[in-house]
């Protein structure tokens, strides 16, 4: 893939849209009351989208000074391919709910920037569709509704279309209870029996019929990414889906370290969960991530404007992290270490927007739980 020479988001877009509390807002504006609450909510109570704030929040930067860093690189890279940022836009499903062009529209947002997106098999367009849209890096996820010659069907596909990997989603063995907006609603849809019945018999299925590489999104014990490698999965996936699971987990970066720790350089590491800033991705590349995934942030772009939203959303976070680099004394993730982190005491209480205090939001979606 050849990077653009410079951001791509179109000058109105980026006259408009300074900060990131710029496009959450612009969003809750956009967006009605459904979606919107679909957008920021989680399982239950909302306690792991709150510890994935928190954990974040409990981490402060230790930096160095007087380093040459008058040069900054902030790239990364996806299974031999580069990346503007070691940032991908995680699977979302429902995304023509926040712009009818859904999964499209984001890959002309990550290939107008140059990052990786990963494709919901619960979005629309279909998968050729969003594969043809634009050349940036793409994984295409998939939730198994069907047998296996089903799933095989999206394996050919996949491959076929040009995928750069294949990520099979492994936590959401039974649906979640998310009622934030939802009085009068039906709670949630129902299970649904094949992907209950998902087992690692069936990973190593997938595995061995594949030729691109795999990655199991969902992971959140060392244990499971030990079962991963041994089963030759390429990339393990941290992630609790936003807090949008299982209630009362762990935040997303506080499981990654285990996980690192278990893979031991086996397979790619990435993870999302509350990533919302620029510092909170150098946290998680120092905490041994490969690349960070982000859901709310990019769709709060998508619902404001687009593809140019998207990219524009990116642009801010890459300002963000070149900043952050530089001021901690580094010129590349490569030059970061253990050392740049320190345990540190949050200092306002967690909410799926305290990474954003300056808003004032008045959408009736966005309360606190």
């Amino acid at each position: 893939m050849s990077l653009p020479a410079k951001p791509e988001a179109g000058e109105g877009v980026r006259s408009e849209f300074a900060t990131l509390h710029e496009f959450v807002e612009a969003a809750s504006v956009k967006l009605p009351a459904s979606a919107w609450n679909f957008l920021i909510g989680g399982a239950e109570t909302e306690t792991t989208v709150l510890r994935n704030r928190q954990s974040l929040d409990s981490l402060a930067f230790r930096p160095r000074v007087l380093r040459n860093v008058a040069s900054v690189d902030p790239s990364g890279s996806l299974f031999g391919k580069r990346l503007r940022l070691p940032v991908l836009l995680a699977p979302i499903g429902g995304l023509q709910g926040f712009e009818p062009g859904g999964g499209a529209t984001v890959v002309r947002g990550a290939s107008a920037f140059g990052t990786g997106m990963i494709m919901s098999s619960a979005s629309q367009p279909g998968l050729e569709e969003v594969a043809a849209a634009g050349p940036c890096p793409k994984v295409f996820q998939l939730y198994v509704r069907g047998d296996q010659a089903w799933c095989d069907d999206h394996l050919r596909r996949a491959e076929g279309c040009g995928y750069d990997a294949f990520c099979v989603t492994v936590d959401t063995a039974h649906f979640s209870r998310r009622e934030r907006g939802l009085a009068g609603r039906p709670l949630m849809p129902p299970t649904d029996d094949y992907q209950s019945a998902l087992s690692w018999e069936q990973i190593k299925r997938f595995r061995e019929r594949l030729r691109i590489p795999l990655i199991l999104k969902g992971i959140a014990t060392a244990e499971d990414a030990t079962l991963a490698c041994e089963l030759g999965v390429d990339g393990v996936y941290v992630s609790n889906h936003g807090g949008r699971q299982l209630d009362h987990g762990r935040g997303a970066i506080e499981v990654l370290p285990e996980v690192v720790a278990a893979v031991g350089g086996r397979a790619r590491v990435f993870v999302d969960g509350g990533f919302s800033r620029g510092t909170d991705v150098v946290k998680a590349i120092i905490l041994g991530a490969d690349a960070v995934g982000i859901g709310r942030l990019y769709c709060y772009g998508l619902a404001a404007a687009g593809a140019e939203g998207v990219c524009r959303v990116l642009e801010i976070l890459e300002d963000e992290i070149i900043r952050t680099l530089g001021q901690l004394g580094v010129a590349s993730f490569a030059d970061l270490d253990l050392s740049y982190l320190y345990a540190a005491a949050p200092v306002s209480p967690p909410h799926v927007h305290s990474a954003f205090p300056l808003l004032s939001l008045e959408h009736p979606g966005d309360v606190a739980p």
